[in-house]
C-alpha cells in the first residue's frame, strides 16, 4: 500500500482520498461519511459525543485487514488517524465513538458459523439474542447473559469481557473464550488462543510482528509478575485496565493472549471471529424474591443466601420499581397486549402487600435445577433459613416465556429499567459515570446508604440495580447535560463515589469497562506503576496507536469531559 501525502485531518479531501485508497486496496464493504450517518455514529450509549470523519463497514476479514494495513501505512502523515470498531452501539462508557474512522462490524459480520452443545464459532457483529436462539437448540447457553443481550453483539461482549445475571454462577465472559481470530496492528489476521512454554518460546521466536507482541508482552510480564499478580482486583468481577495478570502464570506454563484482548475495547486490535465454550441451559428455575424494608439486614442476609449457592442473585431499589409503576403502559409494546394483561395482573397481589409500605431493596434470588422438585427444595431451603424476612416464590420453567410466572414481573422491572430511563423521562437523560461499581458483599450493608447520602447529596435522580451476590450496582443517574450546572458535578460527585468504591476494596467497573469515562481513573485504582504497565501493553500490540484512541489507560478527563453530549 502507498503512504498517502500528508493533509490537515479535518480536510475532506483527505478521507476522499482515504475512500480512493481502501476501494484500490480491494475494501468490499462500504464507505460513508453523509451527515446523517456521521451524527448517528457520533454517541453510543455513553454520555459522549464524538464525530468521525468516516464509517466503513467490512464484509470480510479480509477488508478489515486491508483497513488495518492502510490507516497504519498511512499514520505517519496523519497522528490523528485511527480506527474503532463498533457493534450495536450499546457501549456506556464511550468506547465505541471517536473522531476518525468507525468500523462497523455490525452490518456485515453477522454469522454464526457453527453451534453444538459444547462450543459454538461466531462472527463479531451477531447479536447475542440471535446467537441464544441457535444455542438453545441444541440444549446449550453462553453464560455472560448480559443485561443488554437483546440490544448487544459478542464482539461487544468480548471487548467489554461482559457479564450479567448469571455470572455469580458461571463468571464472566473471560471464562468462555479459548480462541480467537483477532488482526493485529500490522493488518494480519491471525489465531489467538492459549500456549504451553515450548509453543511460546517458537512463537517469541518469530521474526515478525506477531513474534515481537508475544515476546515484548512476556518480557513486560515477566519482569513485573508479583507485582501484576498483586494488582488483580479483589472482587469478583472486574472490567478495568489490562488483564495482565492472566496471561502468564508461571505455576501452569501457560501463556494466554487472549486475556490482554478480552475486555480491551478493541484498543489493541480488531477480533473478527470468536470462538465460545458453552454449557448446558437447565431445564427449570425458580425464583424467590424478598422485598427488604431495612437495608441493615444485608449484612446477614447475603453470606445466608450465597451459602445456597443460588444461580442468581439480583435486585432493584425503590427508585427502580416506581419507574417501572409510572411507565408501566410502556411495557405494552414491549411486552405486547396479552402479555401486559397478564403482567398487570401479577402486580394485584403484591400491590395489596405493599400498602405496607414500600421495600427499599427487592430482591431477586433464582435457583436453577434439572426438575421442578430439585428447584423447589433448593428455594424451601433458602425460605426456611432466612427466617422472618418477609419471601414469598414462584417456580418458572426455564424456557417458558418471561411473563408466565408471577414472580416474572420483577425480572422484568429489573432488565427494562435502563431501558425506560433513556426512553421515557423527557427532560433529563442517562449520565452513566458511576454506572458499574462493585465492592465485596459484606461491605453493602455500609456502602449502600454513603452511596445514596452521595447521590441525595448532588440532588441525582437515580436508579439502583445489580448484581447483589457481587455486589455490583449499576447506578444511572438522570441529568440535563446541556445545563453547564448539571455538567459541573460530575467530576466531585465521581471522585466521591470513586474514593468510596476504593476505600471498600472494589473495582470501579465490574461489567461495563473504561472506555473514555474510567480509563482517566486508573491510576487512583491502581497506582502509577500498574497503570504505566497498562500503557507499556497499548504500545506493545499498538505502537502508532491506531486502535481507538482516548480509552482505557490512554484517557484524559479534561478530554473526556470536553466530549460530553450538550444536544439531544
Amino acid at each position: 500500500m502507498v503512504a498517502i501525502t500528508y493533509h490537515n485531518h479535518y480536510d475532506e479531501d483527505y478521507m476522499d482520498e482515504i475512500k480512493q485508497k481502501l476501494t484500490e486496496n480491494g475494501f468490499s464493504g462500504d464507505i460513508e461519511d453523509s451527515a446523517d450517518l456521521i451524527e448517528k455514529y457520533s454517541h453510543d450509549a455513553s454520555m459522549f459525543e464524538i464525530k468521525p470523519k468516516l464509517i466503513i463497514a467490512p464484509k470480510t476479514a479480509k477488508d478489515v485487514q486491508t483497513a488495518v494495513k492502510l490507516i497504519a501505512d498511512n499514520k505517519k502523515s496523519d497522528k490523528d488517524l485511527s480506527l474503532t470498531a463498533r457493534s450495536a452501539g450499546t457501549d456506556m462508557s464511550g468506547a465505541a465513538i471517536n473522531d476518525s474512522i468507525i468500523v462497523d462490524f455490525n452490518r456485515y459480520l453477522t454469522e454464526i458459523i457453527s453451534v453444538n452443545s459444547k462450543r459454538a464459532v461466531v462472527q463479531p457483529g451477531a447479536f447475542y439474542r440471535d446467537f441464544d436462539v441457535e444455542t438453545a437448540k441444541h440444549g446449550a447457553l453462553l453464560p455472560s447473559f448480559p443485561a443488554s443481550r437483546d440490544l448487544c453483539t459478542v464482539g461487544g461482549m468480548i471487548n467489554n469481557n461482559a457479564g450479567g445475571e448469571k455470572s455469580l454462577e458461571f463468571g464472566k465472559t473471560e471464562l468462555f473464550v479459548p480462541e480467537l481470530q483477532f488482526v493485529f496492528a500490522d493488518g494480519i489476521e491471525r489465531t489467538v488462543k492459549p500456549l504451553n512454554r515450548e509453543e511460546l518460546n517458537t512463537k517469541m521466536a518469530q521474526d515478525d510482528f506477531e513474534g515481537k507482541v508475544y515476546k515484548g508482552l512476556f518480557d513486560l510480564i515477566e519482569a513485573h509478575y508479583d507485582e501484576i499478580k498483586a494488582a488483580k482486583p479483589h472482587v469478583s468481577k472486574n472490567s478495568t485496565g489490562y488483564k495482565l495478570w492472566d496471561v502468564w502464570d508461571r505455576k501452569t506454563g501457560v501463556f494466554d493472549l487472549t486475556q490482554a484482548i478480552i475486555g480491551a475495547q478493541g484498543t489493541l486490535g480488531f477480533v473478527t471471529e470468536g470462538t465460545f465454550r458453552l454449557v448446558p441451559r437447565t431445564k427449570h428455575s425458580g425464583l424467590l424474591v424478598l422485598f427488604l424494608h431495612d437495608i441493615d439486614d444485608l449484612g446477614e442476609l447475603i453470606p445466608t443466601v450465597l451459602k445456597h449457592k443460588p444461580a442468581t442473585f439480583e435486585g432493584f431499589d425503590d427508585a427502580t420499581f416506581w419507574l417501572s409503576i409510572k411507565f408501566m403502559p410502556s411495557f405494552l409494546k414491549m411486552l405486547g397486549p396479552v402479555k401486559f394483561i397478564h403482567l398487570l395482573l401479577t402486580l394485584i397481589p403484591d400491590g395489596l402487600m405493599l400498602l405496607k409500605g414500600i421495600p427499599k431493596l427487592i430482591l431477586m434470588i433464582e435457583f436453577t435445577g434439572e426438575t421442578e422438585d430439585e428447584v423447589r427444595e433448593k428455594i424451601k431451603a433458602l425460605h426456611k433459613d432466612l427466617g422472618p424476612l418477609r419471601a414469598r416464590y414462584e417456580i418458572n420453567g426455564f424456557e417458558e416465556d418471561p411473563t408466565e410466572g408471577a414472580s416474572e414481573k420483577f425480572w422484568i422491572m429489573r432488565r427494562y429499567s435502563f431501558q425506560l430511563l433513556r426512553s421515557k423521562v423527557k427532560d433529563k437523560h442517562t449520565a452513566p459515570f458511576i454506572d458499574d461499581l462493585i465492592v465485596n458483599p459484606e461491605y453493602l450493608s455500609e456502602f449502600l446508604p454513603k452511596i445514596r447520602k452521595i447521590i441525595k447529596k448532588y440532588k441525582l435522580f437515580a436508579t439502583i440495580a445489580g448484581h447483589m451476590g457481587d455486589g455490583n450496582f449499576h447506578i444511572i443517574p438522570l441529568m440535563k447535560l446541556e445545563d453547564p450546572n448539571d455538567r459541573k458535578k460530575l467530576l466531585p460527585a465521581m471522585r466521591e463515589v470513586n474514593e468510596l468504591v476504593l476505600h471498600y476494596k472494589g473495582s470501579l467497573s465490574g461489567e461495563h469497562n473504561d472506555g473514555l469515562v474510567r480509563g482517566p481513573w486508573l491510576e487512583e485504582m491502581y497506582g502509577k506503576k500498574i497503570v504505566d504497565l497498562f500503557r507499556e501493553t497499548k504500545d506493545i500490540f499498538d505502537p502508532q496507536h491506531i486502535f481507538n484512541p482516548h480509552k482505557k489507560a490512554n484517557a484524559d478527563w479534561n478530554y473526556s469531559f470536553s466530549h460530553i453530549r450538550e444536544h439531544f
